[in-house]
C-alpha cells in the first residue's frame, strides 16, 4: 500500500547519506539517488519512490491520548514496527528516516500544533522533493464511527484544521492520499473542541488500539 515502482530514472535526489535504513538488518542505505534497486526485469532496473508519512496531532503530554492525536499514534506505531527512530527536528516537525521493506520513508509529526501542520508538511515535501501522490496524511475523522479506517487517494479538508493547513501549504493542492481513523461525533450538545481534546473512554480506546495495531 505504501509503495509504487517506476521503471525509469529515479524520481528524487537527496543530500548524500540523508536517507538510510534504521533497522539492524541487511537493508540498503540510500545515498545521492534515493532508490532501492531489485533484480532487473527484462533488463530494466526497478526502483521505489519514497514516501512522506505525516501524522497530525498536538505536541506535549497534555494532548497525549486524546482523540485529536490519533494521527500521532498511527505514526508512532509505524515507527515502532519498522524500528525507525524519530529523534530529529526539521521544519518544525519530529522526523525519522528509514524504510518499509525496500521503500524509503520519512515519518513526521508536526510540532507546531494541529492548526499549523502545513508549516511542516509543505517545507518537508519541498526539501525532499516528494511527489504529492506520496505525501500520506494520517489523522482523526469525526465523520467516521470510532475505530473505523478510511483510505482516500485525495479530497478536501472536511473542516479538519490540520488538513486545511496542509492543503494551504501545498499550494492549494488536494491530490495527496490520506488515511483516516474514525473518532465519532460529540455526544449531545458537547462542544466539538472539548470532544477532540478529550481522552478516549475505555471502550473507545480498546477499539482504536485494535485498529492502530493493524498498521
Amino acid at each position: 500500500m505504501l509503495y509504487t515502482v517506476s521503471i525509469s530514472k529515479p524520481c528524487l535526489a537527496y543530500p548524500k547519506s540523508t536517507w538510510q535504513s534504521r533497522k539492524p538488518s541487511n537493508r540498503k542505505s540510500f545515498g545521492l539517488k534515493v532508490s532501492a534497486t531489485l533484480a532487473e526485469l527484462n533488463g530494466v532496473k526497478v526502483e521505489y519512490t519514497p514516501w512522506l508519512i505525516v501524522g497530525l496531532g498536538n505536541p506535549g503530554n497534555k494532548y497525549h491520548g486524546t482523540r485529536h492525536n490519533v494521527g500521532f499514534e498511527m505514526v508512532d506505531r509505524i515507527s515502532q514496527e519498522e524500528r525507525i527512530v524519530m529523534n530529529t527536528i526539521q521544519s518544525k516537525a519530529l522526523v525519522g528516516i528509514g524504510s518499509i521493506g525496500e521503500v524509503p520513508v520519512l515519518l513526521a509529526k508536526p510540532q507546531g500544533y494541529m492548526n499549523f501542520s502545513g508549516e511542516s508538511v509543505g517545507p518537508l515535501a519541498a526539501y525532499y522533493q516528494v511527489p504529492l501522490r506520496h505525501v500520506l496524511l494520517l489523522y482523526d475523522e469525526m465523520s467516521l464511527p470510532n475505530g473505523v479506517l478510511r483510505l482516500q487517494p485525495k479530497g478536501g479538508h472536511g473542516y479538519h484544521n490540520g488538513v486545511k493547513s496542509v492543503i494551504e501549504h501545498l499550494d492549494g493542492r488536494r491530490e495527496f492520499p490520506r488515511f483516516c481513523i474514525g473518532i465519532g461525533n460529540p455526544p449531545g450538545t458537547m462542544d466539538m473542541k472539548a470532544f477532540l481534546l478529550q481522552k478516549f473512554s475505555d471502550v473507545e480506546r480498546k477499539e482504536v488500539k485494535q485498529i492502530v495495531q493493524l498498521l
